[in-house]
C-alpha cells in the first residue's frame, strides 16, 4: 500500500532532514482554527518536497477531505541535481512502482498528485496518491514547476535555506498564499524585510524560542535522540501570508515607569531606556519591556515579530543595511576603530558599525568603537524600529 511504501522509503534514506509531523500540524491547524475554510476547494503545491519521504505530503494527503482540498500536488528534486555527498539508493517506494525507470530515476524529478478516489474505497487519502516523472529535474525555477505554481492557490514547503530569497521572490511574483520554513535571520534580508513592513508576509503561529527540531538520517549531525529518532536543531521559523489568531492578539505591556520599577530585566531597572546615538529612537532590548505609553520610535529585537500585532504597532524599518530608508541613521563612524575589551584593536574601522543601532556605552563584555577623542559607542544586536499605533 502507498502509506507502507512511504514509510519504508523513509527508512531507506540516509542523509536528509525532515520537518516533523507535529510541527506541521501545529502550524497548519492554527490557520484552520482562525478560518476553518482556509484550504477548502484549494489546490496546494508542495514543491522541493521529496514526496516519498516528506511529512508535508503525508499530512495533507491524510487530511485531504477534512480540509476540503480540491487538489494536492507535490514535486521532488532529482538526485543528481542535489548537492549531497551520499551514494544513490532508490527507495522501496520507487522500486515497487510500475512507473519506476532506473535509467532516468536519478536525473528526473517526480510529481505526486491527489485529487480523487483512485482505489474507490470511498475516501480520498494517501492511498490515492499517483505519481509520474517530470520532464526535468524538478527545480522550482523550471518552466514545468512554474506552471504548477501558477495552477496552485497555496504553496507550502521547507525550501532550501540557501535559496530562500529566490524562492520567496518566486512565490511573491505569482501572488500566492504560502507558508514556508526559513532561518529566522532571513527576516533581515533586504528582499524580505520590506514585505514585512508592508504586512505582505509575517511570522507563523509557532513560537520562536528554542528553534525547531528536524529529523535527520545523518548520524554525524545529531543534536539529540528521542524515542530512537535522530534530531537536529536549527533557528527556523515559519514565514506566511495566511492569517492566524495569534497575529491579532495585542501584547500585554506596562508603562515605562512601571517597567523601570518592576521589570524582571535588571538592565531596564538599573539603566532605564537609553536613546541611540545615531537614531532618533530608544533601545528596548526585550519585547516584554516595550512601554505601552511611549509614542516615539523604539528599537526592539527581531524576535518581536513572533508576537507582532499590526493593530497595535507599526513597523517602520530595521537596523539591517538597506532596510531603513524611511527611518535613516543620523551619524557615521568612519573615524572610529573597533577595540576588544582587553584594549587591543581588531583592525576593523568604524565603518563596520555604520547603520547599526549604537549606544554611548561600554558594557564590559563586547567589542566597542572609539575615536581619537576617546568617545566610545557600542553596537546592539539587530533591531526593528516600531511605533505604537
Amino acid at each position: 500500500m502507498a502509506n507502507d511504501n512511504l514509510k519504508q522509503a523513509k527508512k531507506a534514506k540516509n542523509d536528509e532532514f525532515y520537518t516533523q509531523w507535529a510541527d506541521i500540524e501545529k502550524e497548519i491547524m492554527a490557520y484552520i482554527e482562525y478560518n476553518p475554510d482556509v484550504f477548502r476547494n484549494k489546490t496546494i503545491l508542495l514543491p522541493c518536497d521529496d514526496p516519498e519521504w516528506s511529512n508535508f505530503t503525508k499530512f495533507f494527503a491524510q487530511n485531504f477531505e477534512a480540509f476540503g482540498l480540491k487538489k494536492l500536488i507535490s514535486t521532488s528534486y532529482a538526485f543528481e541535481s542535489k548537492n549531497v555527498n551520499m551514494p544513490y539508493q532508490p527507495s522501496l517506494f520507487e522500486e515497487q512502482s510500475p512507473h519506476f525507470n532506473p535509467n532516468i530515476n536519478k536525473t528526473r524529478g517526480k510529481i505526486f498528485t491527489l485529487d480523487h478516489d483512485t482505489n474507490q474505497n470511498g475516501v480520498i487519502d494517501i492511498e490515492d496518491l499517483e505519481w509520474q516523472y517530470l520532464e526535468g529535474d524538478g527545480d522550482f525555477r523550471s518552466e514545468e514547476v512554474e506552471k504548477l505554481r501558477d495552477e496552485a492557490d497555496i504553496i507550502i514547503t521547507n525550501p532550501p535555506f540557501s535559496l530562500f530569497r529566490e524562492f520567496l521572490a518566486w512565490i511573491m511574483e505569482a501572488n500566492k498564499l504560502f507558508t514556508i520554513l526559513g532561518n529566522k535571520n532571513a527576516i533581515n534580508n533586504r528582499e524580505t524585510f520590506p514585505l514585512i513592513i508592508k504586512n505582505k508576509i509575517w511570522s507563523g503561529k509557532t513560537e520562536w524560542a528554542g528553534g525547531m527540531w528536524f529529523e535527520t538520517m545523518n548520524e554525524d549531525d545529531v543534536d539529540k535522540v528521542i524515542n530512537g529518532i535522530n534530531l537536529k536543531n536549527t533557528p527556523s521559523i515559519w514565514f506566511t501570508n495566511i492569517d492566524h489568531g495569534r497575529r491579532h492578539k495585542p501584547i500585554s505591556l506596562m508603562t515605562m515607569a512601571d517597567n523601570i520599577k518592576h521589570s524582571k530585566h535588571k538592565e531596564i531597572r538599573e539603566k532605564g531606556y537609553q536613546k541611540y546615538y545615531n537614531y532618533d529612537a530608544i533601545e528596548v532590548p526585550f519585547t516584554d519591556a516595550i512601554p505601552c505609553d511611549y509614542d516615539g520610535v523604539m528599537g526592539v529585537p527581531i524576535s518581536f515579530l513572533e508576537k507582532y500585532c499590526p493593530e497595535q504597532f507599526e513597523i517602520i524599518g530595521s537596523s539591517q543595511r538597506g532596510c531603513h530608508d524611511n527611518f535613516p541613521d543620523t551619524k557615521k563612524y568612519d573615524t572610529y576603530w573597533e577595540v576588544r575589551q582587553d584594549g587591543t584593536k581588531t583592525g576593523s574601522s568604524g565603518n563596520k558599525t555604520n547603520e547599526n543601532t549604537n549606544l554611548e556605552r561600554n558594557d564590559g563584555k563586547n567589542n566597542y568603537f572609539i575615536n581619537e577623542n576617546g568617545h566610545i559607542i557600542q553596537s546592539t544586536y539587530s533591531r526593528i524600529f516600531i511605533k505604537k499605533r
